[in-house]
C-alpha cells in the first residue's frame, strides 16, 4: 500500500460526509445522524457539554469499572456453578 503523506492527510481531514441524491435531504439527514450516533460523536457533546471536575470525572470512571467488574464477576460465577 504505497500511498504518499499528502493522500493520508486529505483522507483524514475529509471526516463524515453523506451524498444527497434526488434532492432527497431527508435521507441525507438520517443517514448523517445514524453516522454521528456510530461514530459516538453525539455521546462525546453531551458528555463535553457541562463542564466536570476533575474528582467528579475519576469517580464516575471508578463507579462505571466497578460496574464492569461486577458484571464480568456475574458472569464468571455462572459458568463455575
Amino acid at each position: 500500500m504505497n500511498r504518499n503523506r499528502n493522500e493520508f492527510d486529505s483522507d483524514r481531514k475529509r471526516g463524515l460526509y453523506v451524498e444527497v441524491r434526488n434532492n432527497d435531504v431527508g435521507r441525507a439527514l438520517r443517514k448523517l445522524k445514524k453516522l454521528c450516533n456510530n461514530e459516538g460523536m453525539v455521546k462525546d457533546m453531551r458528555k463535553n457539554e457541562f463542564y466536570e471536575k476533575p474528582s467528579v470525572v475519576k469517580k464516575r470512571e471508578k463507579a462505571q469499572a466497578r460496574k464492569r467488574w461486577l458484571k464480568l464477576q456475574e458472569k464468571n460465577k455462572e459458568k463455575w456453578q
